[in-house]
C-alpha cells in the first residue's frame, strides 16, 4: 500500500521552476529520504502535499485522499515538523501542546511527558520567544508526534539540534516505524539520511533523479578503489565504469560502477603495491548524480 502517491506533480511561481512533473510513492510503513540542497524542490514538494500551496498541475494523494479536495481529513493523521519553527510567542511550551492537542479532540499528557523527557524539553519555564532555534524544533517535533499519526512529513528536521538530541530523535522515528507509521524525511544532510531511511528519492531542479533502496544504492551499485602501483607504468589506468578519478604520485582512486571481474582482470595485468575497494558514501554516490 502507498501513502503518498504523486503524479506529474508541478508548481511555478510565475515563471520560475518549482518542481517539474513530479512522480513519487512512499510505501506504507517506510522511512523515505528525499535528498537534495536547498533550491531542489524539497519544501515545495512538501507544501503542495500539505496544501498550504497549490499545484500548477498534477496531482497527489495521502492515504488514498486527494490533497486538495481532503485536505482535513489528511492533516488529522498527518504530523508535520518544518525547516522553520514559529509559534505563539507568548505561550510556554506545555500551552502550545494543550493548544496543538486540542486539534484532535483530546489531550496526551502521558506522550508529552514522554517525549518531552527524552528530547529533554522543558514545557513551562520559557515562553516560546525566549526558545532557542533547537529547543523550538523539539517542541515541533513532539508537536509532531503527539497524536500518533500514520505519517510523519519532516522537512530539515535535525536542524539545531545537538548530537545526543538527534540520536535520541532517530530512536523515537524508528519506534513510530515499527509502530506502523511512515516517515517522509527531507533533508540535505546525507549521513543522518543514510543512518536512518529505508529509501532514498533524490531530487535535482525540481525533478526525481533517482529512487533506489539505500543498501542497493550503496553497497551493489558503486565501490570506492584505491590502486597503490608498484612503479608508474598503471598511472593513466583507464576501464569503461569509471565514474570519478583522482591521480596522485603512485595512488590512483576511483568511483567505479562497472564490472568488478572486468576491474580485476584488468589489475592482473599491472605491477600492485596495495589494493582497496570499499562502499562509497551516501554523498559520494549523491554527488555523481548531481555532476553527471
Amino acid at each position: 500500500m502507498n501513502i503518498i502517491e504523486i503524479n506529474n506533480l508541478t508548481k511555478y511561481y510565475g515563471k520560475s521552476r518549482g518542481i517539474i512533473d513530479l512522480n513519487l510513492e512512499v510505501k506504507k510503513g517506510e522511512i523515505l529520504g528525499f535528498i537534495g540542497p536547498n533550491g531542489a524542490g524539497k519544501s515545495t514538494t512538501i507544501r503542495l502535499l500539505l496544501n498550504f500551496i497549490f499545484p500548477t498541475s498534477g496531482s497527489a494523494k495521502i492515504l488514498g485522499k486527494d490533497i486538495i479536495k481532503h485536505t482535513k481529513e489528511i492533516r488529522r493523521q498527518v504530523g508535520y515538523v518544518p525547516s522553520e519553527v514559529d509559534y505563539y510567542s507568548d505561550l510556554t511550551a506545555s500551552e502550545m501542546l494543550q493548544y496543538s492537542s486540542r486539534f484532535y479532540d483530546r489531550s496526551y499528557p502521558e506522550k508529552i511527558a514522554d517525549l518531552s523527557d527524552r528530547l529533554e524539553l522543558d514545557l513551562d519555564k520559557k515562553k516560546v520567544e525566549s526558545l532557542s532555534h533547537g529547543t523550538r524544533k523539539k517542541l515541533a517535533i513532539i508537536q509532531a508526534l503527539i497524536h500518533n499519526p500514520e505519517l510523519l512529513i519532516l522537512d530539515e528536521p535535525t536542524g539545531g539540534l545537538d548530537p545526543l538530541v538527534q540520536k535520541v530523535f532517530f530512536e523515537i522515528l524508528k519506534e513510530e516505524q515499527d509502530k506502523g507509521a511512515t516517515v517522509f524525511f527531507s533533508s540535505h544532510i546525507l549521513t543522518e539520511v543514510q543512518k536512518i531511511c529505508d529509501r532514498v528519492a533524490i531530487i535535482k531542479d525540481g525533478t526525481i533523479v533517482k529512487v533506489e533502496n539505500i543498501d542497493n544504492l550503496v553497497e551493489d551499485t558503486f565501490k570506492n578503489i584505491r590502486i597503490e602501483f608498484d612503479g608508474n607504468e598503471g598511472i593513466d589506468f583507464d576501464l569503461p565504469g569509471i565514474i570519478q578519478k583522482e591521480t596522485s604520485d603512485k595512488i590512483v582512486k576511483l568511483l567505479y560502477n562497472g564490472d568488478i571481474n572486468l576491474l580485476l582482470a584488468r589489475l592482473s595485468e599491472i605491477n600492485l603495491k596495495n589494493l582497496w575497494i570499499e562502499e562509497p558514501s551516501l554523498e559520494e554516490i549523491f554527488m555523481h548524480y548531481y555532476h553527471r
